[in-house]
């Protein structure tokens, strides 16, 4: 399934794995997890699956375009094999045209599967940080042999004071949505803006989040912050 995305920092979502496990505190109000219990009938968000079939469905798009990879799950979840990983990674190198960009909570095991995937120069790939219990996934990315590697510190649900951005090329920064909504604080938020410019690193304000996120809107310091890596990686 691939879908014209609003997540405000790509162009579409493409979902060859669906499905997902909890794994940290930022997983508590999953926003994919309300999707699947809206539209998926009596199949549990938990039940991981591979789509063989999807795999196919970036080279039938002809213009490039920027593809965030599972919106509706981890590629890196313990449950989707390493073979069918590789796949869409050979998927993704046979696309140039396009853009992908991949994030995972699950950064211990793309640092095990890394040194045996194709790294083409058109994967963008990340980590979802939510507060300073998590950072270690930091450390894993860095040594990931990605073109862009970038950090997702949405939901942010806590202080980030002791970033270490270098081999960072791209931070994007977001409070939680929807029913239950955890509140960002804006020191926290300006903090990670100080040092993103401190390290030369290109800033991404998402949201303030809450419970209607339309009403509390993208502006920080009276302006949007939509910084992107690179020109190719920043949707047309």
């Amino acid at each position: 399934m691939a879908t014209v995305s609003t997540i405000e920092w790509t162009e579409m979502t493409w979902n060859p794995v669906t499905g997902c496990t909890k794994l940290s505190q930022g997983c508590r109000h999953c926003y994919a997890e309300r999707l699947a219990l809206r539209f998926w009938g009596e199949r549990a968000f938990t039940d991981v699956q591979v789509h063989e079939d999807r795999l196919d469905q970036p080279r039938r798009w002809r213009k490039g375009r920027t593809i965030f990879v599972n919106s509706m799950s981890d590629l890196f979840h313990e449950r989707v094999p390493a073979e069918f990983i590789a796949r869409v990674f050979d998927a993704m190198r046979a696309c140039p045209q396009h853009t992908f960009q991949v994030l995972t909570k699950r950064a211990e095991r793309l640092a095990e599967l890394a040194p045996s995937l194709p790294w083409p120069g058109n994967v963008c790939m990340g980590v979802s940080v939510e507060d300073e219990r998590v950072m270690g996934r930091i450390d894993l990315l860095r040594n990931v042999p990605a073109a862009v590697r970038f950090l997702s510190l949405e939901p942010l649900i806590g202080p980030l004071e002791r970033l270490m951005l270098g081999g960072i090329d791209w931070v994007i920064v977001g409070g939680e949505s929807g029913p239950g909504a955890r509140p960002m604080k804006r020191e926290w938020v300006d903090s990670i803006y100080r040092q993103c410019r401190t390290a030369g690193v290109p800033f991404f304000f998402k949201q303030w989040g809450g419970v209607r996120k339309s009403s509390t809107g993208r502006e920080l310091h009276g302006r949007t912050y939509d910084e992107y890596p690179p020109p190719r990686f920043a949707p047309v």
